[in-house]
């Protein structure tokens, strides 16, 4: 009689969450969910774009499209188009304010470089 042994099955490593926002990320977009944008959602998607090839946009809707994803974070609501989410994946939006702008920026551990004027990256 032979037995054979099946290999355990592998661990699973948790996967990292989507996005997630900086407190002063988070302090903005209540501003502005609770001001002009109510009723509205922060829609980040990635677009062809610069020299670099891909872009961050930023749009507000009612409502998230079929297959976006729904992310929480620090109690705030945010929608990542379908098609973006291997792009960002373990992405930490920001908002920094500077000397002559201020905005939201993307900390992304998946970019391999950025253009000279920031406007776009590659992964």
């Amino acid at each position: 009689m032979s037995t054979t042994i099946s290999p355990a099955p592998r661990a699973r490593r948790p996967m990292p969450q989507l996005m997630s926002l900086t407190d002063a990320a988070a302090t903005r977009l209540a501003a502005l969910y609770a001001k002009g944008r109510q009723g509205m959602t922060l829609r980040i998607s990635v677009g062809t774009k610069g020299c670099s090839g891909l872009s961050y946009d930023m749009n507000w809707v009612e409502k998230p499209g079929p297959g976006d994803e729904v992310v929480t974070d620090k109690g705030l609501t945010v929608i990542v188009d379908r098609k973006a989410t291997l792009f960002l994946i373990g992405t930490v939006m920001d908002y920094q304010t500077e000397a002559l702008s201020s905005g939201f920026t993307f900390i992304n551990p998946n970019e391999k470089g950025r253009c000279g004027c920031g406007e776009s990256f590659h992964v």
